[in-house]
């Protein structure tokens, strides 16, 4: 089932929010420093715990790692980074999909029921909405159809934080 909400992604009771994070998953702005402030200071040092792969970057783009949610309704926050668009030819689709794909596979190893995305990309990383959306519910959906790793009675919300972003998702999901 897909649900689309207007509102703030930090308070949904779902089992595992999605964070659009940066590579060194230690909060920033937007939605990131949102989940930071509103799950407290363990989950800045949960995250300074994950090991680095290389110098600074925890999570790499298109990636995923997950936390618990400590004050968070939720169970689990999922971190992903997404692309910085610069005009759509330089992988950027490629990666905001491998998000999408990650954390929902990541979702599943953790037995979750139901999961929340932010329009991953779309803020400060200049991603179109109407790309990144149909992007965001193609990978959902594929997840969805019984693929062998699927959970198809997962509960998929996309927490769009403006009402215009809102009404890109409700064209794609009727």
């Amino acid at each position: 089932m897909i649900r689309i909400v207007q509102g703030d992604i930090t308070t949904l009771t779902v089992d595992a929010i999605v964070n659009a994070a940066n590579q060194a998953m230690l909060g920033g702005g937007g939605v990131d420093g949102a989940i930071h402030r509103a799950a407290g200071r363990e989950l800045y040092e949960a995250c300074l715990a994950v090991p680095e792969v290389r110098p600074g970057v925890r999570c790499p783009i298109g990636e995923a790692r997950i936390t618990p949610g400590f004050r968070l309704p939720a169970k689990f926050v999922l971190h992903t980074v997404g692309p910085v668009y610069r005009d759509g030819r330089h992988g950027e689709p490629e990666l905001l999909a491998a998000c999408y794909r990650n954390a929902l596979a990541l979702a599943a190893e953790n037995d979750c029921r139901s999961i929340a995305f932010p329009c991953i990309s779309t803020g400060v990383y200049g991603y179109p909405i109407e790309d990144a959306a149909k992007i965001a519910v193609r990978e959902v959906r594929t997840f969805m159809s019984g693929r062998a790793s699927a959970r198809p009675d997962m509960e998929v919300v996309f927490c769009c934080f403006s009402e215009r972003d809102k009404q890109v998702y409700d064209r794609l999901v009727p």
